[in-house]
């Protein structure tokens, strides 16, 4: 019988969210990194961000990110690196927690038209920007004729 070589099963690769009610110091960019909001992810470790200067981008989230940081489309506010040989590709470095995006909103990092979705799970969707006002009212007078 072969003697067993691993080092456990797929629970043990999950991880342990040890750090998720830690507070962490709050990190600002620097220069050849950017601030983006998650449009879609892609699959295979990519998505595509919509940067705060303006630019789409093709991001590739980094190792240590993967299968353990989850992202979702609108959802928060990334930190991505950008390179120098390729303009529309970045790296994922960092995602922010919603109560730090609204710090770097609030201290100015953001710009006032950036989007916090944290409470909605479906994210930004351009079709229902305008869905609060896709409603018919009807008078007593409609209903009694139908």
């Amino acid at each position: 019988m072969p003697k067993n070589k691993g080092k456990g099963g797929k629970n043990r690769k999950r991880g342990k969210n040890e750090a998720d009610d830690e507070k962490r110091e709050l990190i600002f960019k620097e220069d050849g990194q950017e601030y983006a909001q998650v449009l879609r992810m892609l699959g295979n470790g990519r998505c595509e961000a919509m940067c705060i200067d303006g630019t789409k981008r093709l991001c590739h989230i980094r190792g240590k990110m993967h299968k353990k940081v989850w992202h979702r489309r609108g959802a928060g506010v990334v930190l991505v690196g950008l390179r120098d040989y390729q303009d529309d590709k970045a790296d994922v470095i960092l995602k922010y927690m919603p109560d730090e995006a609204r710090l770097l909103k609030a201290y100015g990092e953001l710009p006032e038209s950036t989007r916090l979705n944290e409470g909605i799970p479906g994210g930004i969707d351009e079709e229902d920007e305008g869905a609060a006002d896709d409603y018919v009212e009807f008078e007593d007078e409609d209903i009694d004729r139908i």
